[in-house]
């Protein structure tokens, strides 16, 4: 019989191929209805171009909200058109096949989307983490535990004082959850063996870690709130994962099939999305207002944004090196220019 961590390894292979089965079945869809996708779109209301995403009632929320209710997108001469919820391993099909234009996700998501044959690039970052100056609570993540379950844990290294494997909280694979999760244990000495991840939202990581349900939480800004009110205590957040503001790294990504259609499309969003991010820096407790408005949940915080529309690709490094170490990709097969493009810098 197998043992553990060779079962591990090959739940694992079997998670990466059914990512790369999703995305490609997402291509396959975008190929068939390239012409239902935004070559079919009509202008929104007062001959706006209308841009196309999920309905962004998670972490991410802030940006689109801001941008949105403040006329920024407007001002460009876009309009959002918000699709509905779209759960978040179906998000990346739903570009392809043209259902919507635009998403947002980390280097690591990017990465195995566009190894399985995604034919998509980030054209602008999304959110950073902030640096250590800045107010703990805009921090990416935050991992809490319930002191009523376990009252000996107050550190992330506390948990190798816990029997066998330890349940963490996860929203979908490769992504930040992990990523951090695994790089904070790394730097902690406990095992990446010693992590189950359990799939759910983070709205319902926060019931999940009340009712014992997990061990560990890790949740973002908006959810802080929810967690201190339910009296978890926090054990570590994303600047213990030792990688500074790429710990917090994301991008909004578009088709190349759309980038080269409407490169002008792409530069109006980048810079209404980043004048959009500058305010919401700037004006912390009014972008906190709006989000729980918009989430309908009691929020803390919001994430912390990038305030221009250069990418850097070294903040990717570690995000693909963390992939290649754990075996979710070769070595090698994809680099940072592969994920993204340069061409809306400024």
């Amino acid at each position: 019989m197998a043992d553990k961590k060779t079962i591990k390894k090959i739940i694992a292979g079997v998670l990466s191929l059914a990512v790369v089965g999703l995305v490609a079945y997402g291509a396959n869809l975008g190929n068939k209805h390239a012409a239902a996708g935004k070559e079919s779109a009509v202008a929104a209301d007062g001959g706006l171009y209308p841009i196309r995403t999920v309905s962004q009632t998670a972490c991410s929320s802030t940006p689109w909200v801001v941008t949105d209710q403040l006329g920024f997108f407007k001002e460009e001469g876009l309009q959002v058109v918000y699709t509905g919820d779209t759960q978040p391993n179906q998000i990346v099909p739903s570009i392809l096949n043209g259902s919507n234009d635009v998403s947002t996700a980390h280097p690591n998501n990017l990465a195995v989307a566009i190894a399985g044959g995604a034919k998509i690039k980030g054209v602008v970052r999304a959110g950073i983490d902030p640096t250590p100056d800045k107010d703990p609570k805009l921090r990416h993540m935050n991992w809490y535990i319930n002191p009523n379950v376990n009252p000996d844990i107050h550190t992330f290294a506390d948990l190798n004082k816990l029997p066998g494997q330890v349940k963490f909280s996860l929203i979908t694979p490769n992504q930040c959850s992990d990523f951090l999760g695994n790089s904070i244990a790394d730097k902690n000495n406990v095992p990446r063996s010693k992590i189950e991840w359990v799939t759910m939202p983070d709205v319902q990581a926060v019931q999940a870690l009340k009712q014992g349900l997990v061990t560990v939480a890790g949740v973002h800004p908006p959810f802080y709130k929810s967690m201190e009110d339910a009296g978890m205590v926090k054990i570590a957040d994303s600047l213990d994962a030792g990688v500074g503001i790429a710990g917090g790294i994301g991008y909004y990504y578009f088709t190349t099939d759309f980038i080269e259609k409407h490169p002008d499309i792409i530069k109006k969003f980048a810079r209404a999305i980043a004048k959009g991010q500058r305010w919401a820096n700037d004006h912390p407790e009014e972008a906190r207002k709006m989000t729980e408005d918009w989430i309908h949940v009691p929020v803390n915080a919001t994430h912390y944004y990038a305030t221009d529309t250069k990418i850097v690709e070294s903040e990717i490094d570690p995000w693909l090196a963390d992939l290649e170490n754990t075996g979710v990709l070769p070595k090698g097969k994809i680099k940072p220019s592969d994920m993204v493009i340069h061409t809306f810098d400024n």
